[in-house]
């Protein structure tokens, strides 16, 4: 089987690693160079991909493209893997570029994206289509905000607030007048999410209040979905039940088998007509009724678990990009990760040692 060159984006990104080892140790045994990019230069990537580029922002447009075109010319790109939120929907307007060079960018059409990247609209196309999603509501003043707020819940209930554009718990604040401040400062990392009605109003004191999406608080466990489809159709779909959450990323987790979830991933997949590896996120309500959070239309932060349960979505999606084959998946299901802390060291540039769970 031929060798292929590929471009992992977002070489900085807390899954970089994950991705890395889903291509390296593939199915087929097959040799993959990866050439990563990022917006920064001294990344966890300079050091894990065969070779890394800075790259111009994606906010650069046609600048951005160019750099990836040409990087893509110099090392013999085959394939582009986007996993940086910003960049999905700007590779797909130029994917056509790409692909008249022969290169495969695993990205969806850009119409998907436009909803699948927007949680308000995505909430709103799989409310039409059954599928169980929390109260939601679009708001674009704290004048909106502060009348509807007591629909919600609020005070007695914590109430979400969002940018409906977003990723990595950017944009997110959670109202909650009732908390225990007391016990949030005696027993639990800060983590900046939890604020009053008050402290809210204040973010935006002398800048312009952005539209925001407002949602019932769902109480109970998350699930992260894996979810792999193609022209259509979905090829696998894997429920992670989150655990242990920090900072948005995954700490402990487990593979579950979850019927429900399974059927509304392939629904909205094949809906939305999602492309490559990509992932939906849910939490239980109180009646623990899975409902619909947001989706990841690109490569998510832990889908490396997937891999090791049996399910390579990150190098299936590149071998369905080149029209080859891939075999039916053998899921792990309950099995678990433990995440835990680890580092390169390096001087001059050289790694000179690298050291697995310390914090």
């Amino acid at each position: 089987m031929n060798d292929l060159n590929v471009i992992i984006t977002g070489a900085g990104a807390p899954g970089i690693v994950g991705t890395v080892y889903s291509l390296k140790n593939n199915f087929d045994n097959r040799r993959i160079n990866i050439v990563g990019t990022d917006i920064k230069e001294d990344v966890i990537g300079k050091y894990i991909c065969d070779k890394l580029y800075k790259v111009p922002s994606p906010d650069e447009g046609e600048i951005f493209i160019n750099s990836l075109l040409d990087i893509s010319e110099k090392n013999g790109i085959e394939a582009i893997i986007p996993q940086v939120t910003k960049e999905l929907e700007i590779f797909s307007k130029y994917k056509k570029i790409f692909e008249s060079e022969n290169i495969k960018v695993l990205v969806s059409d850009y119409e998907s994206l436009k909803v699948a990247n927007n949680k308000y609209l995505l909430t709103k196309m799989a409310e039409e289509i059954g599928i169980p999603v929390p109260k939601y509501s679009l708001v674009k003043s704290f004048n909106e905000l502060n009348e509807i707020i007591y629909d919600f819940g609020y005070p007695i209930s914590p109430v979400v607030v969002k940018l409906p554009i977003s990723n990595g718990m950017r944009g997110l604040k959670i109202i909650w007048d009732n908390m225990n401040k007391y016990h949030m400062f005696m027993d639990e990392k800060p983590s900046g999410v939890f604020c009053t009605l008050k402290e809210f109003e204040s973010i935006f004191e002398h800048d312009i209040f952005p539209e925001l999406m407002v949602m019932e608080y769902l109480p109970n466990e998350e699930y992260t979905v894996d979810v792999l489809a193609h022209e259509g159709t979905t090829l696998g779909v894997l429920p992670r039940r989150r655990l242990e959450i920090k900072t948005g990323i995954t700490f402990k987790g487990i593979t579950e088998n979850n019927i429900d979830i399974i059927k509304y991933c392939r629904e909205m997949s094949e809906y939305l007509k999602l492309n490559y590896a990509f992932g939906f996120q849910f939490k239980l309500d109180e009646n623990n009724i899975p409902k619909l959070l947001e989706c990841n239309p690109r490569v998510q932060g832990t889908m490396a678990m997937a891999t090791f349960a049996g399910a390579n979505m990150i190098y299936s999606a590149v071998k369905l990009a080149m029209g080859e084959e891939i075999p039916k998946f053998k899921i792990k299901w309950d099995m678990s990760l433990i995440r835990y802390w680890g580092g390169i060291f390096v001087q001059n540039k050289n790694v000179i040692g690298e050291l697995h769970g310390f914090e």
